[in-house]
């Protein structure tokens, strides 16, 4: 099952008021002092804003510039070939820069005239109450950080590239946007933290990893297809299955590796008819009788 726990570096603060990123003894920055230096500084930055403040900006180095610059060159590129028209769409009225990574509030005055949505900071993990609630709101949670230079394709977690490149061209759609909206509204129904999982592992496996049908070829629009390097040059090789709410919301899945089967749409609109519309119905007691299916 979804362990989201698993795509983010701990961070917590001491008794001191130092906050500290636990990376993984397989990070690529695990022994870069610097790095850590780096990321412990950015998530003290997210934990210190407060709702209505002037969003922190981080001062990138010129290091970071070039991963971001590698990064979004490739993806720009793998998405005309695998992206779907509606993602395509979303990006060229988005207009994400491609020599330097934007700060939030660029994101966020880019993408309020077109769909409100609004970017704020996270220092990591966000539970998943307050993050998929604050859909409702049209807010994102962002992270700052961005992956480790020695592998800019590659990273363990989700870092601006993910959130930015993946989720902001994303949200940049009418359509999809919608359908985030959709999301944060059931979670204010949902007082179960099963029924909570439920719609977690339905976002996972539509608005993370979805593929839809379009002039006989497959494209993804989940934004963790659409930001990953490698992942976009598979994803065509995974098994495909017909939307199902019941198998995505129950499927047993390792979130470390390729995703071996995806579920595919036949259409935008069969998105926001079947996605768009569970989240748009869901309560507790309906996921309750798809979890007692099982």
């Amino acid at each position: 099952m979804f362990t989201e726990a698993q795509l983010y570096s701990p961070v917590t603060t001491g008794s001191d008021g130092d906050v500290t990123v636990h990376l993984s003894a397989e990070h690529p920055g695990v022994h870069d002092p610097e790095y850590r230096a780096r990321r412990n500084a950015i998530a003290a930055l997210a934990l210190a804003y407060r709702a209505g403040e002037t969003l922190p900006r981080i001062d990138y180095t010129e290091e970071e510039q070039q991963v971001w610059r590698i990064v979004s060159a490739e993806l720009t590129r793998k998405h005309r070939t695998y992206a779907s028209a509606e993602v395509l769409d979303g990006a060229r009225r988005l207009g994400l820069p491609t020599d330097h990574i934007p700060q939030l509030d660029e994101v966020t005055a880019k993408l309020v005239p077109l769909t409100g949505f609004r970017y704020v900071p996270a220092a990591g993990l966000v539970p998943l109450r307050e993050f998929f609630g604050s859909f409702a709101d049209r807010i994102f949670h962002s992270t700052q950080y961005i992956r480790h230079h020695s592998a800019p394709l590659y990273t363990p977690e989700p870092d601006s590239i993910h959130e930015i490149i993946g989720h902001a061209n994303q949200l940049a759609s009418p359509r999809f946007a919608a359908i985030y909206a959709e999301v944060g509204a059931a979670v204010a129904r949902l007082e179960t933290e099963a029924a909570l999982k439920f719609l977690a592992d339905v976002f996972w496996f539509s608005m993370e990893f979805g593929v839809v049908r379009e002039k006989g070829e497959v494209r993804c629009y989940g934004a963790g297809l659409l930001s990953s390097f490698g992942e976009i040059e598979e994803f065509r090789h995974a098994r495909l299955r017909p939307l199902n709410i019941h198998e995505m919301g129950t499927a047993t899945y390792d979130i470390t590796h390729y995703q071996p089967i995806l579920y595919c749409a036949e259409s935008i609109s069969e998105i926001e008819d079947v996605i768009g519309g569970f989240f748009a119905t869901m309560t507790d007691d309906s996921a309750a009788a798809e979890l007692a299916a099982s």
